[in-house]
């Protein structure tokens, strides 16, 4: 009697066979890395979502893409280096001061002469409506304060002096100007607060040959022109007849050089980006095809 052959082993299906296949070994998204690499490189912010879902890797490696994706450091948008905030603090500087004295000025009696008398009588206790000036003083040397903060590009040593000028401004306000003579504290913040102005230009110049404005020679010759208006004033603080409108040219004159320091900065200083490099957003390349199998030895 013919007996049933034996089943060969080698060729009968066992039940491992049908295992449902476990996790890649950790080789198998070294492809995924590359195409995150890829992406980061060859797209630009906009339509790497996009691209990274029309990659053809398998279940596992799409989401480990994803992963790499959302954890990774992608190009930001450029930043200048002067704030827009602190170019509008240094542009309202000069405005307040100016205006402040100019609408001062107009509620004063008709004995009073912007031409002979000091802004600090405006807010004296001898000036009409004294609020007025006094609220310019506080605004404008807040305003320097601000600026100072935002001037990032430039040395520590003018913004500084930008900071005395803004705060010998608020000392101004503070301490008054009586109806006759003068106190110590007001002369004080005054004479502090004019030389802080006059020689902070000085301390602006950088060593790079752009902006000219800002360059050594150009910081020298505004800061001569600067020191002539101060010699100006101390003249005539001794008995001159135009003390007021060499204080009104002072004040006005040399609020103006943050603002144009701030303007020059930002348009000469390229923005800065993370990546260390241009963006890009021209037609991307097509990406190469990666498989999920296990990675070369």
């Amino acid at each position: 009697m013919t007996q049933p052959a034996r089943p060969d082993p080698a060729r009968t299906p066992s039940r491992n066979d049908h295992v449902r296949p476990g996790p890649a070994p950790s080789g198998t998204f070294r492809p995924a890395r590359r195409a995150v690499g890829t992406l980061a490189l060859n797209i630009g912010t906009r339509d790497w979502p996009g691209r990274l879902a029309e990659l053809p890797l398998a279940g596992g490696a799409q989401r480990h893409v994803r992963r790499l994706a959302s954890s990774a450091t992608w190009p930001r948008r450029p930043r200048h280096p002067v704030p827009g905030w602190t170019v509008v603090s240094a542009a309202l500087s000069p405005v307040l001061a100016t205006v402040g004295w100019l609408v001062a000025d107009a509620v004063q009696p008709a004995s009073y002469s912007p031409i002979r008398k000091t802004v600090s009588v405006l807010a004296g206790h001898a000036g009409t409506d004294r609020w007025i000036m006094t609220g310019a003083l506080f605004l404008v040397g807040g305003c320097q304060l601000v600026t100072a903060a935002g001037l990032a590009s430039v040395r520590a040593p003018a913004r500084i002096l930008l900071a005395v000028a803004g705060l010998s401004s608020i000392g101004i306000a503070v301490s008054p100007e009586p109806a006759r003579g003068s106190t110590p504290q007001h002369l004080a913040w005054t004479s502090l607060g004019a030389v802080a102005l006059a020689v902070w230009p000085a301390f602006v110049a950088r060593r790079a040959p752009r902006p000219l404005i800002l360059s050594s020679y150009g910081c020298a010759v505004v800061t001569a022109v600067f020191i002539a208006l101060l010699g100006w004033l101390v003249i005539e603080t001794q008995g001159g007849s135009g003390l007021g409108l060499a204080e009104r040219l002072f004040l006005s004159t040399e609020t103006c050089w943050p603002f144009i320091v701030a303007i020059a900065l930002r348009q000469t200083t390229r923005p800065r980006t993370d990546p260390g490099r241009p963006i890009s957003h021209a037609r991307t390349p097509d990406l190469p095809r990666y498989d999920s199998g296990p990675a070369e030895a």
